[in-house]
């Protein structure tokens, strides 16, 4: 069976979602959705603290890297989200647009800070705090403060202000440097995905049509234009442009299984080149995370939150530790006079966070996470038959293990400073306590983590080598276009959800 619309789209995801809603505002334009996963209707979803409850399930992708050398040789599980929303359907909420120096230095035209800034606006609805100059204030992306922050939150804050770091009124105005509470993606204590604010209002439209548990095999592309998506049996036919959402991972890989990309490696895996486009799945980059692990002496952190007190307190109230996105303040650093914007950040748990949550450590205890926000490592996305191979490369520049060693010396720091002594007892395991740069460097090579933000893989640029051009038009492909955290050339210097927002927001505009 063929079904025919103006637009395919392969993810409802947070790009997918925005623009599933964007484009069916008109109602002349007909739109197909396409999602492997299904429904999000699932408490661990709505519940804010649950997300590490949809790890390795089936609304996980469950990805995993190849061997990384500078990892002692780890393997390292990628969560990503196979459910509609995508992962701002199991991620920990944190609303961070990054700073203007992430888009100034992209250099492109229309997508300079100034130029993107309407774009985030647009999507925001900032709840409970007067910050209209920064936030805005009538879009559909719900962004609020936690309704029940922990107490050692608190202390964390006085923390950063004891060892002279800048208190920040609003985290997402130009510049994030200083600390802050992380303001969420949360409405009335439940997460608030990109299904909830765009996809639901806009499923009864006549013109819109979403299917799940449907994966995409490839883009049908004839005499060098895209005219639909082939899955399973079945083929949909786009009249106008089909549009990959499908995030960092997945997007490359449905170029590559469709033809496009280095041609040596497409023919060695059984596919026909439609289009050289050597780019495409390479400049992989993620942002790092290494934490010190701290057991805490008062019985406070969320190591005591599932309780049935606490569950019918968020089922009742959408109150108490399950509304916490877990990741409940940042500090925003610079471990160089020389950067020209934070380089590290800091985030802080009120819980012991051991291999995503999946571990859960006996007793209470808290967690200093040190993130590496401009990677200098590039690794790549590539075949294996049909199946996706991941190779993020991490630590493979020098200067990437060098301002990590630095952001764990001032997340000691604050861990020391009198304010968190209540709080901040010995180490915890599996950390023991890592003291010199050799002692640090091991440790970041022993038990880092993603911290979930994969982009850059169908990397947008003006040059002829890039993937995509500045309109997120596939280069050698007419009619594809790819929308999604791929499509940017570096990471910003905050959280990808953001981001995916504005870049859909745009796109939208782009496409009408």
């Amino acid at each position: 069976m063929v079904m025919e619309f103006d637009y395919v789209i392969v993810g409802a995801g947070s790009a997918g979602c925005v623009l599933a809603a964007r484009l069916t505002e008109d109602p002349s334009v007909t739109v197909l959705l396409i999602e492997a996963g299904g429904s999000d209707r699932k408490l661990e979803i709505r519940m804010p603290a649950g997300f590490p409850k949809l790890f390795k399930t089936p609304y996980d992708w469950d990805y995993t890297t190849a061997k990384q050398a500078e990892m002692s040789g780890r393997e390292l599980y990628w969560p990503r989200g196979r459910v509609l929303g995508g992962s701002s359907s199991m991620n920990a909420q944190m609303w961070v647009r990054g700073t203007s120096v992430d888009y100034d230095q992209w250099d492109l035209p229309g997508w300079s800070y100034d130029e993107v800034l309407p774009y985030f606006k647009k999507a925001e609805r900032r709840i409970g705090s007067n910050h209209g100059e920064v936030y805005g204030t009538h879009g559909p992306i719900a962004i609020s403060e936690l309704r029940s922050p922990n107490v050692v939150t608190g202390a964390f804050l006085r923390a950063c202000a004891e060892v002279g770091l800048t208190r920040l009124e609003e985290l997402n105005g130009r510049t994030n440097e200083g600390f802050s509470q992380t303001p969420v993606t949360q409405q009335g204590g439940r997460r608030w995905s990109a299904a909830d604010a765009y996809l639901k209002p806009a499923m009864n439209r006549p013109n819109l049509k979403v299917i799940t548990a449907v994966t995409a095999d490839r883009v049908v592309i004839e005499d060098g234009r895209a005219v639909g998506v082939a899955y399973g049996d079945e083929r949909a036919t786009a009249r106008r442009e089909v549009i990959l959402s499908a995030g960092a991972i997945g997007s490359p890989q449905l170029l590559m299984l469709s033809g496009v990309g280095d041609a040596d490696d497409l023919q060695a895996n059984g596919v026909t080149v439609v289009a050289e486009s050597p780019g495409v799945g390479r400049n992989l980059m993620d942002h790092m995370a290494s934490g010190l692990i701290l057991s805490c002496p008062q019985p406070v952190t969320l190591a005591g939150a599932e309780t049935v007190g606490n569950l019918l307190s968020f089922l009742a109230r959408r109150r108490g530790m399950l509304t916490s996105n877990v990741g409940e303040a940042v500090a925003f650093i610079r471990t160089s006079p020389d950067e020209p914007a934070p380089d590290i950040e800091l985030i802080f748990a009120p819980a012991p966070f051991v291999d995503h949550g999946l571990t859960k450590p006996a007793g209470h205890g808290i967690t200093i996470a040190s993130i590496l926000l401009q990677p200098e490592s590039r690794g790549r996305i590539t075949l294996n038959g049909k199946d996706v191979v991941i190779d993020p490369c991490y630590l493979t520049a020098e200067a990437d293990l060098r301002r990590q060693i630095a952001g764990l010396k001032m997340a000691k720091k604050i861990a020391a400073a009198d304010a968190l002594k209540p709080y901040a007892g010995p180490p915890m395991e599996p950390y023991r306590g890592a003291e010199t740069d050799e002692e640090l460097a091991s440790w970041i090579r022993e038990r880092s983590e993603t911290l979930y933000h994969p982009a850059g893989t169908c990397r947008m640029g003006a040059d002829e080598e890039s993937v995509v051009d500045p309109e997120l038009r596939v280069r050698g492909v007419e009619g594809l276009r790819v929308v999604d955290a791929s499509v940017m050339p570096t990471l910003n210097r905050g959280h990808t959800h953001a981001p995916t927002i504005m870049i859909a927001e745009k796109a939208a505009d782009l496409l009408t």
